[in-house]
């Protein structure tokens, strides 16, 4: 069953953060963006820049040469992009190769990427460090992220994290969102420069605005908290809920409880319910635990002792104890305790029949022995019928 909304206020202390456990963790520093998309091919001809060729001939098939000599044909910049993205690492790296030795610094990133991550060669972080400092110095706004990644963590590179912010500096002042983001938490922080949490959260805003997950979430925890800019629960909760549609598991946890409590936006108790289930399905110990207690007392979800005590143990196996759950589930039946320690025990996949079949407990002996279907005889009339009707069947429960 279902209860009715007013309930709702009473099981509002079971969904504050479980006891000695986060209910979100920020990473520090995303991980590395992929690659950025590049053109297949030059861009067509309009028939402007056609009618320029035609006047200019000469002059523009100079200037093809020229380039052609220095950079190389445009078009082997592009295969060896479509290799990378086709999984032929070594074509790739083949292929870029000449052109990051005529200083290309796009061909020079490609290469560090490859080292980077241990695509077709063996992973050298030493080598991709020394590539995306190439690429950093041409200008190539992905090496200065994915080098000072490399200082952040001590990568191939000594771990230095005024490097690092420097880097960041100049990658989020060529445009490179990410970078932007992480830059933000360096002054969030006061990490290898100055604090300062109104510069923080426009570069945090900035970063959201262009759709970054992570930015969403942190910018909208901003504005609910008043960090760095106007409080705006309203706009903070929008946010949160745009990373949490992007898939942001700790914004996910988040939302659900803004939607439980009515923070920011309107109470949606089924939206909640959702948002707690989704994040409980992908891994998150404190939102099974908060799923695991809407379950035990029927908010905005069916009661299921036996559900609840499967998140409940799910979540324990992350380290989340939590005493108010267990007074909840105290009355579960022995029998679907050991169910719900079974389906856990799987999670997510379902107990092997054979094995479900084992866990259940074996039927109380009766002393009596049911005869198999070959040993049953037909009544011989409606009195032996009616007579037999009336006699019990020995105990079959479960």
């Amino acid at each position: 069953m279902t209860r009715p909304a007013a309930a709702a206020l009473a099981v509002l202390p079971l969904l504050l953060v479980p006891p000695a456990f986060a209910a979100t963790s920020r990473a520090p520093f995303p991980l590395p963006a992929p690659l950025r998309d590049r053109p297949a091919v030059a861009p067509a001809a309009t028939p402007a820049s056609a009618a320029s060729a035609s006047a200019d001939g000469g002059q523009q098939q100079d200037a093809q040469d020229i380039s052609n000599q220095v950079f190389g044909p445009r078009i082997k910049v592009d295969e060896a992009y479509g290799a990378y993205q086709r999984g032929a690492y070594l074509t790739a790296l083949a292929l870029a190769l000449p052109r990051a030795q005529m200083n290309d610094a796009a061909a020079q990133t490609l290469i560090g990427e490859i080292y980077g991550n241990g695509l077709g060669v063996a992973e050298d972080d030493g080598k991709a460090a020394a590539w995306f400092n190439i690429a950093s110095r041409h200008g190539d706004m992905l090496a200065a992220f994915e080098l000072a990644m490399l200082y952040q963590n001590g990568r191939g590179v000594p771990q230095d994290g005024k490097r690092a912010a420097e880097l960041f500096t100049q990658a989020a002042n060529s445009g490179y969102m990410p970078a932007k983001y992480n830059l933000a938490l360096l002054y969030m922080d006061g990490l290898y420069v100055p604090p300062n949490m109104m510069k923080a959260a426009g570069l945090m805003k900035e970063a959201a605005d262009s759709g970054l997950a992570e930015a969403q979430y942190d910018y909208g925890t901003m504005l609910m908290e008043g960090g760095g800019v106007v409080p705006d629960a309203k706009q903070g909760a929008h946010e949160i809920g745009l990373a949490a549609a992007a898939g942001n598991i700790a914004a996910q946890v988040d939302y659900a409880t803004i939607l439980y409590l009515g923070q920011g936006a309107p109470r949606d108790l089924a939206g909640a319910v959702r948002w707690y289930k989704q994040a409980a399905d992908a891994g998150n110990a404190v939102a099974q635990n908060r799923y695991a207690k809407l379950l035990a007392v029927g908010e905005g979800v069916d009661l299921d002792l036996e559900q609840a005590a499967m998140w409940r143990a799910l979540a324990r196996r992350q380290g989340l104890s939590d005493p108010v759950l267990d007074k909840l589930l105290v009355s579960i039946p022995s029998d679907e305790l050991a169910k719900a320690e079974e389906l856990a025990r799987f999670w997510p996949s379902t107990p092997p029949t054979n094995v479900a079949e084992a866990s259940r407990p074996a039927p109380p002996s009766t002393g009596h022995t049911l005869p198999t279907p070959a040993e049953q005889v037909p009544p011989e009339s409606s009195a032996t019928a009616a007579s037999a009707a009336a006699t019990p069947a020995p105990s079959q429960d479960p």
